[in-house]
């Protein structure tokens, strides 16, 4: 393990910075360095750590979502007002009917197969999103107008509305019965998301407010209450629940609206924190790219994952109309949402594991769609938003 922790630090942070040195996002270099080490080409890391590999993803998501909170702009934020909510459903509601229209011919799957691969790709990446608006946030670009908010609000809730059709989706699939419960579920669980992450908050700093203590120790109880949340998420046995991603941020969310001196302090932790998750996060994404599959996907899969992002970038525009963004922050807003990779890599292969007979187009499309938007995505929003958006 340890070998395999030092070789995915080390080659990742070094593969990093190369791309860096000729202009290309260091995610790709990341990515390469898990695609490279994993099971599928040198097979260099230890099993032990693909074993946990979902777990190390999600500690490193917690940690990126929290940086976000405790910079976000809220009063900004209800500035917009009702593109933020429509960006949470509408780019991903547009793109799962494109591929409901286009999988079927392109790929010769059916409808209800063709809703299950929807549902995989329609979401947008958190991991590569999140930490680029947080990027905008602290050199003040697109913030005269909430941009980098919006997109960080929008990603945070269009994961939860996506999963929650893949499971209602893939639960027809294997026979089990349509529930309203299910549907009934994304609304509820994103509000009781905002609702207990908010009231973590102010309880937080509440807490720190009376107990003295170092910012570092500061951190490490507001890493585990994070923790805590995913972890009570999972156990909860009724349908009826919450989402634990979005109390994480609306955490830091909290702390800032009543500290913001403290929410600086600790942004400022969880910086340094990110250095090393990041690297974990996407190399360990990389990892579980099977490059053999890419072979088999052929043309029809590159076109439908081109044509859905296209379809996808519309949603956006549809979103934003009626806002105050000219066309130059409107085309950077629909580039900022394509990228995937994070939520791909964690349910593209469970319908193979159901046994579904789409499980292997799914997991194939799913995984060229890491490759093509990930640093497609991240390579467009750092050449384009020093361009395309205003500076504060």
């Amino acid at each position: 393990m340890f070998l395999s922790l030092s070789l995915i630090l080390l080659v990742g942070m070094s593969m990093s910075w190369i791309c860096k040195k000729i202009k290309l996002p260091g995610l790709i270099g990341m990515l390469a360095t898990g695609v490279v080490l994993g099971p599928y080409v040198l097979n260099l890391l230890d099993p032990s750590i693909l074993n946990i590999s979902a777990e190390l993803r999600k500690i490193a998501l917690v940690i990126i979502l929290t940086r976000a909170g405790l910079g976000l702009d809220v009063a900004g934020l209800k500035k917009i007002g009702r593109p933020a909510i429509l960006m949470c459903f509408v780019p991903a509601s547009f793109e799962l009917a494109g591929i409901l229209l286009l999988a079927p011919r392109l790929l010769g799957v059916s409808y209800l197969e063709a809703a299950i691969m929807g549902a995989v790709l329609a979401a947008v990446s958190p991991a590569v999103v999140v930490p680029r608006m947080v990027k905008l946030t602290e050199e003040g670009y697109g913030m005269d107008k909430a941009i980098p908010q919006l997109i960080l609000a929008g990603a945070s809730v269009d994961d939860v509305y996506v999963i929650v059709l893949f499971t209602t989706f893939t639960g027809l699939a294997t026979g089990d019965k349509v529930s309203a419960l299910k549907f009934i579920n994304i609304p509820v669980s994103i509000a009781l998301g905002i609702a207990i992450g908010v009231g973590a908050g102010l309880l937080l700093n509440l807490f720190f407010i009376k107990c003295h203590m170092r910012d570092t120790v500061k951190v490490i109880v507001f890493l585990c209450i994070s923790l805590l949340l995913v972890v009570a998420e999972d156990a909860i046995p009724i349908q009826i629940t919450f989402a634990s991603l979005i109390s994480i941020m609306c955490m830091g969310i909290g702390i800032k609206q009543k500290n913001e001196p403290l929410a600086k302090r600790l942004s400022a932790k969880y910086n340094k924190l990110w250095v090393g998750a990041e690297v974990l996060l996407f190399v360990l994404v990389g990892a579980t790219v099977d490059i053999t599959y890419v072979k088999q996907a052929g043309l029809g899969a590159v076109i439908l994952i081109f044509v859905a992002m296209a379809i996808r970038m519309l949603g956006v525009f549809v979103s934003l109309i009626g806002t105050k963004l000219n066309m130059k922050e409107k085309f950077f807003t629909m580039m900022a949402y394509t990228p995937k990779a994070t939520v791909q890599a964690a349910i593209g292969g469970v319908p193979l594991a159901l046994g579904l007979g789409c499980g292997n187009i799914v997991l194939t499309v799913a995984v060229l769609a890491i490759i093509i938007t990930a640093p497609l995505g991240a390579f467009a929003i750092d050449i384009s938003y020093k361009r395309l958006l205003n500076r504060q």
